[in-house]
């Protein structure tokens, strides 16, 4: 006979359930959101698991690793297949929501989400923290900015490096009253320019050390941050069977509806990664604004661009540099020139 379990966490407690081949449920129960609580629990039953299913979310990478080295068969499952499931139940509590995995365990209706590994894991902090500080400071500037406009201070354009001079002596000619009181957001700026640059320093260091990433940099556009999102978000090439795959994974291609006399193409899934995504996107406007050297890839780009626009032109290229940079993952090969000269 086998089994399977299926885990509702939430921070403090999980609910768990255990049915048979049959769908009966043979145990339930409400442990702490501990590893060691959790296997202890399924270990006391003394029954035999054929799979123990928790839902993605933010402690799963740490439970599906711990539960794994205990010997358990943790599968981490996609979240919002799993609520389309669960959508009509006029009652759902943690408990109803457990026996509902363990039942999609059972009849294996559930897609499998990839759990990152730890390197990968650490990195994406790296990657986050400098996005956040990064984020915090052109908030900030875009406050002093509109603060300033209300007394009839204009700042302009001027560059990130030279901003806090530009405000000082603004406001020394027009509203000296002011400066006590920007002088504390402008010493929060600085201390935000100096973590980013301690992050994005970090960033670099790691890009020079990675072959992958120094491969993934031949490419035209693509450069270090680009080059790490990507590789941290993949994690693993062998897990997609075609670098095709790679493209809708992260939400670079079209929803489409089709029944009856329907059929009908939208925009971009955006599901998946949202930072590789915004990654690649940002790499295909470099290559299609920035990048002067002329390739077969831009130049498909271009006339994309004279037909549909530079957004969904922007959108197309980044479909492609998707499935690029995993073929040269696998591949080994670099970006070829040369080949793709126009």
């Amino acid at each position: 006979m086998k089994y399977f379990a299926g885990l509702d966490v939430s921070l403090e407690e999980t609910s768990l359930c255990v049915v048979d081949e049959a769908g009966s449920v043979v145990r339930e129960g409400r442990v702490a959101s501990e590893p060691s609580a959790i296997a202890a629990w399924l270990g006391q039953t003394g029954l035999s698991m054929a799979r123990v299913g928790l839902e993605a979310g933010p402690l799963s990478p740490w439970l599906h690793r711990e539960l794994g080295g205990a010997g358990l068969p943790s599968i981490c499952i996609e979240t919002r297949r799993m609520r389309g499931a669960t959508l009509l139940m006029s009652v759902k509590t943690d408990r109803i929501d457990a026996r509902a995995i363990a039942q999609a365990m059972r009849v294996g209706w559930y897609t499998v989400v990839h759990v990152k590994s730890e390197a990968s894991q650490e990195l994406r902090v790296l990657l986050r923290n400098r996005k956040t500080v990064r984020e915090q400071r052109v908030g900030l500037d875009n406050e002093i900015r509109g603060t300033l406009k209300a007394f009839g201070i204009k700042l302009g354009k001027v560059s990130e490096a030279r901003f806090a001079d530009r405000v000082v002596s603004a406001i020394k000619e027009q509203r000296p009253a002011l400066l006590s009181m920007m002088e504390p957001m402008l010493a929060v700026r600085l201390t935000l320019r100096r973590a980013h640059a301690v992050l994005h320093n970090q960033v670099k260091a790691v890009v020079r050390a990675s072959a992958v990433c120094q491969r993934f940099m031949t490419t035209p556009g693509v450069a270090s941050v680009v080059a790490l999102t990507y590789m941290t978000g993949v994690d693993d090439p062998c897990r997609f069977a075609r670098s095709r795959a790679v493209a809708p994974h992260f939400g670079l291609t079209p929803r489409k509806y089709a029944s009856g006399e329907i059929d009908r193409n939208g925009a971009i899934s955006k599901c998946g990664d949202e930072m590789v995504r915004e990654a690649l996107f940002q790499a295909a406007h470099t290559l299609l604004t920035r990048v002067k050297r002329w390739s077969a890839l831009k130049a498909w780009g271009m006339q994309v661009a004279k037909r549909r626009g530079l957004r969904r032109a922007t959108v197309a290229v980044a479909r492609k540099l998707a499935i690029l940079l995993h073929q040269m993952w696998v591949t080994g090969e670099d970006f070829r020139w040369a080949a793709n000269a126009g």
